[in-house]
């Protein structure tokens, strides 16, 4: 593996040397964030997938941290926006502005034109607002007065949200949801990271500067471009195959869910599997691959019933449930 302490913009392209630099990558973000590493790995599967990546936990917690220390070791182009209850959909998109001096309208591109943009607290702002992102997210173009305008390549919609039970939280519509690859969830820290997160804070730890805290680029636009071309030619077998689709079905049957998971789900499942084949250095996609990747890409695709909420169940246990459930290829 790449020396994480190397001072390194990224490599040329390699498919090899693309992986050494994600799992650098993954090392980078931990000299700022500390114990959550199973984040910091969802957020680089989405990188190789292409997905948005929706981070949930109460506040406090590093959410916004892990993101910025993210952009930080990626030499790619970043913005952040904080979401609020008076934002409008303009105010992310962008919109038309008059110019007084050629008496014509030019477009004033909105914080959204960028490679990562990190949309904090995204459930504190109204549905119209939290819909201007849908376009970007499916289609990676904004349209505005009928022009469709191209975003950058590569774009990662990276958000964060409280969970929906905190005052002034509006809950995302499901057709957004969808749109995410990944609901990570983060937790409180261990009672020993807590104690690491405070000594670093003691030893001069400044949050809001990261570069003091020896995060550097250590992968770019080139990196991402092997490492997915790379990722694309891990084999999946008919029988994998099968086995997403058996496990989104079983969501569709169960007795604790309204709302089971669709066709565009299970195709997340199975590019998310391969993207974690392929990062634990595998050029073939096995059912435990597949498994860890169930909660992150399924738990907000799925609508518990009310009786079901009401009695305590929550989408990670019938999730859990049915993994257990199905049968597993051999």
């Amino acid at each position: 593996m790449m020396d994480p302490t190397t001072d390194n913009a990224g490599t040329t392209g390699d498919p090899g040397a693309a992986r050494a630099s994600l799992e650098a990558l993954r090392a980078e973000i931990a000299k700022a964030v500390v114990g959550q590493d199973p984040a910091v790995t969802g957020l680089v599967v989405a990188l190789l997938c292409r997905g948005h990546v929706l981070l949930e936990g109460v506040p406090g917690v590093a959410k916004t941290l892990l993101v910025r220390a993210l952009a930080a070791a990626l030499e790619l182009d970043t913005k952040r926006v904080q979401f609020t209850p008076d934002l409008m959909p303009s105010d992310v998109t962008g919109s038309l502005v008059y110019d007084t001096r050629t008496a014509e309208f030019s477009f004033q591109p909105g914080p959204v034109f960028t490679n990562l943009l990190l949309a904090d607290e995204i459930n504190r702002t109204p549905p119209k607002t939290q819909s201007s992102l849908l376009e970007a997210m499916e289609e990676r173009q904004v349209t505005v007065d009928g022009t469709p305008r191209p975003l950058p390549e590569p774009f990662l919609v990276a958000a964060t949200q409280n969970p929906v039970e905190y005052e002034g939280t509006y809950p995302l519509p499901e057709a957004q949801l969808d749109r995410f690859l990944l609901k990570l969830t983060v937790p409180l820290p261990s009672r020993q990271d807590e104690i690491d997160v405070l000594t670093r804070h003691a030893e001069g730890f400044n949050p809001r500067d990261l570069r003091a805290a020896g995060v550097r680029p250590v992968a770019n636009a080139a990196d991402l471009e092997a490492a997915r071309a790379s990722v694309a030619k891990t084999t999946i077998s008919p029988e994998i195959t099968a086995y997403v689709v058996d496990i989104c079905r079983a969501t569709r049957e169960s007795p604790s869910l309204t709302l089971g998971v669709s066709p565009r789900g299970a195709t997340a499942l199975l590019a998310a599997s391969r993207a974690w084949a392929w990062l634990t250095g595998r050029d073939y996609v096995i059912p435990d691959d597949v498994k860890a990747l169930a909660l992150p890409t399924l738990r907000h695709r799925v609508q518990l019933r009310p009786e079901a909420e009401m009695e305590g169940v929550t989408a990670d246990a019938v999730i859990n449930a049915i993994l257990a459930h199905v049968p597993v290829p051999r």
